[in-house]
């Protein structure tokens, strides 16, 4: 069947993960993905180990698991943007593309004759999307922007950690890259909105993508609880700002999730769970008194949860519809019936691996479903494939390039 985004080409001059993420997502959709990295080097995150990559027989690759995570059904194009006939063969590139991805500092490209101005003069169509930590305008523009502080920058890390007060409070970072998955995510979103308009316009745009916009918008009910009662929320370990009992708890074998969100479930749990008498209590007679009285709601339902393994609770809340699950580790995440139905991992062909275990994109389609059976390329495994059949080069012309060190 067609891909949802087959006849899309994409120039991908990103690296690390903002970007790549952007655009493995939209090579997962079915569009070209012609990535662009230095020759030798490459993208920075195929250093990024260990772990890494293993052949065959056992034996570490020069390419990090970090790296497959994020560029997965894209070609790998060799190109010394440094040099001016670099710089030319990019420009050829991207008279045939609909999309470039970048995420170089504000100015960068433009000094290489790449900008955003440049590109659109030799193609008007183009929907070029940069992206930096704190965009094209504004007092920080010249800045560069990492995920980590802009977790904290943003305000993600004022309301990440453990209270204050108790043991190992204090401000926590997200276990992984957010800032950069969720502006990568917003980039595709613009991309394929710029790609719509772009069918009545004719004409393509430039994307300001910035992870610090990203950061603080996404903050959704946190921001809002700010801006409505003029009080910055803080920090509240597992808790939730706005319901209670929503949260986690040890059991007798391990940890559960509670996440009660209406009266009903409420009532439920407290008669399950040896507590009825907590249904009637002035102190928790609605979400709002909950709220308002969590610190000892909690203290009652904890030597409760106790008394019964994870599995155990899970299995009397369940039929109940009290929302509730287990915390779980990767390897328990991966054997999930759940998730193996839903084929979340999935294992593609790979040259030097034989088979590579990658995460499928979650996106589930009725007819135009993803396809993997294109592993993250090797090193600039493509130059001579896109320099050929994209930019109709000769052999002769791409080994002179090769002997000049250009690709």
């Amino acid at each position: 069947m067609s891909a949802a985004l087959k006849n899309i080409r994409v120039l991908d001059l990103s690296r690390i993960l903002a970007g790549p993420w952007s655009t493995q997502v939209l090579a997962d959709l079915g569009a070209e993905v012609i990535k662009v990295e230095r020759p030798g080097r490459g993208d920075d995150t195929r250093a990024w180990g260990p772990p890494f990559l293993k052949d065959e027989a056992g034996n570490d690759s020069a390419d990090s698991a970090y790296y497959q995570c994020a560029n997965r059904a894209k070609k790998s194009v060799t190109i010394d943007l440094s040099r001016p006939e670099g710089q030319a063969l990019i420009r050829e590139i991207a008279a045939q593309v609909d999309v470039l991805v970048e995420n170089f500092k504000v100015g960068d490209l433009a000094r290489y004759g790449l900008g955003y101005e440049d590109i659109h003069a030799i193609n008007p169509r183009i929907v070029y999307c940069s992206i930096t930590g704190f965009g094209q305008n504004g007092p920080y523009r010249d800045r560069a922007g990492y995920d980590f502080m802009i977790q904290g920058m943003g305000g993600l890390m004022s309301v990440t950690g453990e209270r204050d007060e108790r043991p190992g409070g204090g401000p926590q970072k997200a276990g992984v890259a957010i800032a950069d998955l969720m502006t990568g995510m917003y980039s595709t979103v613009g991309i394929l909105s710029a790609l719509w308009e772009r069918n009545a316009s004719g004409v393509g745009q430039h994307i300001d993508m910035a992870l610090l916009d990203t950061q603080v918008a996404w903050l959704a009910n946190q921001n809002l609880n700010y801006l409505f009662s003029g009080e910055p929320p803080r920090r509240m370990g597992n808790s939730h700002p706005n319901l209670t009992p929503y949260d986690a708890f040890p059991t007798r074998d391990g940890d559960i999730i509670l996440a009660i969100g209406n009266e009903g479930q409420y009532a439920k749990f407290c008669n399950v769970a040896g507590l009825s008498a907590l249904i009637d209590d002035a102190r928790f007679r609605d979400n709002p008194s909950r709220v308002a009285n969590r610190d000892e709601l909690k203290a009652l339902i904890a030597p409760a949860m106790l008394a019964r393994t994870t599995a155990e609770w899970i299995r009397i809340l369940e039929p109940l519809g009290v929302p509730c699950g287990p915390i779980n580790r990767l390897d328990q995440v991966f054997a999930d019936p759940q998730v193996v139905h839903r084929r979340m991992q999935v294992d593609v062909p790979h040259p030097v691996a034989g088979r590579l275990p990658l995460v499928a994109n979650p996106i589930k389609f009725s007819r135009t479903p993803i396809v993997y059976d294109t592993p993250p390329p090797m090193l600039g495994e493509h130059t001579d494939e896109v320099l050929r059949d994209v930019l109709g080069k000769t052999p002769q012309q791409i080994d002179d390039l090769r002997q000049r060190g250009i690709v």
